[in-house]
């Protein structure tokens, strides 16, 4: 066992457990910051294979703006709904038998898995083969991704003044 693998060990538990926490607990901020130690922990793995520019994005893009934007959708919005019920024991052991049978299927698929031949070239400016090949090849989804983000925004907007302006009738 070398320290290469004794790390990835590590970060696996660490997301697989940010995973299993965020799924049973029941404050929504906790649950939150159980995905944050489960997108770091994926960055992590991302640098362990040589995709530090992808690492990156997870860092700013998840455990950042997608994490603060939740905490924020949580704390402006009003919920009270108090009608959770408590699961039963039986409904756990059924949730840990489905996952420890995924875990197993996963590892038999992936046992003998043979890859072939390894590329040479994965390790030479990887930041910069990814934007050759999203402003060269990918140019238009590019764009367009940009434009329907921009309509989803301008959509939120208008629904959350709709919901506003009922509120103020109500009122």
């Amino acid at each position: 066992m070398n320290g290469e693998f004794l790390i990835f060990l590590i970060l696996a538990l660490v997301a697989i457990g940010g995973g299993i926490l965020m799924i049973n607990l029941s404050k929504v901020v906790h649950m939150v910051v159980a995905l944050v130690f489960t997108f770091i922990s994926i960055a992590g793995l991302y640098v362990m294979l040589s995709a530090e520019f992808v690492a990156a994005v997870q860092i700013l893009i998840y455990s950042g703006a997608i994490t603060i934007i939740m905490l924020f959708g949580i704390m402006l919005t009003r919920h009270n709904d108090t009608s959770e019920r408590e699961t039963s024991v039986s409904r756990k052991i059924f949730v840990l038998l489905g996952v420890v049978g995924f875990a197993g299927a996963v590892y038999y698929g992936i046992y003998d898995l043979d890859f072939g031949q390894q590329a040479t070239n994965l390790h030479e400016n990887n930041t910069e083969q990814i934007g050759i090949a999203l402003y060269s090849k990918f140019i238009i989804p590019f764009e367009l991704m940009s434009v329907f983000l921009l309509v989803a925004l301008i959509g939120a907007i208008i629904l959350a003044k709709k919901d506003d302006e009922e509120e103020a009738k109500e009122e």
